[in-house]
């Protein structure tokens, strides 16, 4: 199942060249032409789906499979102090290609980058009626 509007589905079947690291019949890893960090890459499935509300269950367990796999190749041959895996949503999450895909974003001391979000100070009943709400 592929989109030939899509360019990820493109780079993923090897129409469009890459920078891959990784390649199965089922993913591509490709180098991120927009690095946040040396050795950002995307895992891209091969099929398309729009986002994570749209992937199976199975390509799921694969990705974060392979997002470990390559997260550990990341951490021996870089020798980076961490790691960030990103994975948006939806436009308002930053989502900006809507082909589903994950970026893994090697860190290392003193890189500049910032990945994070602005801690909110909710009261505990906010807490409680959201925990609520999602758990029921």
């Amino acid at each position: 199942m592929k989109d030939d509007t899509c360019i990820f589905c493109r780079i993923a079947a090897g129409e469009i060249p890459s920078k891959t690291l990784y390649e199965d019949d089922e993913f591509r890893v490709i180098l991120d032409l927009g690095p946040a960090t040396k050795g950002h890459a995307l895992i891209l499935p091969k099929n398309h789906y729009r986002n994570l509300f749209e992937l199976p269950k199975e390509q799921a367990e694969k990705a974060i499979v392979l997002a470990k796999k390559m997260a550990l190749r990341m951490q021996e041959k870089l020798h980076c102090d961490g790691l960030n895996l990103v994975q948006n949503n939806g436009e308002t999450a930053g989502q900006t290609v809507f082909h589903f895909h994950i970026h893994l974003i090697p860190r290392y001391e003193g890189d500049g980058q910032v990945i994070g979000w602005k801690p909110g100070k909710p009261e505990d009943a906010e807490l409680e009626a959201v925990r609520k709400t999602i758990a029921e």
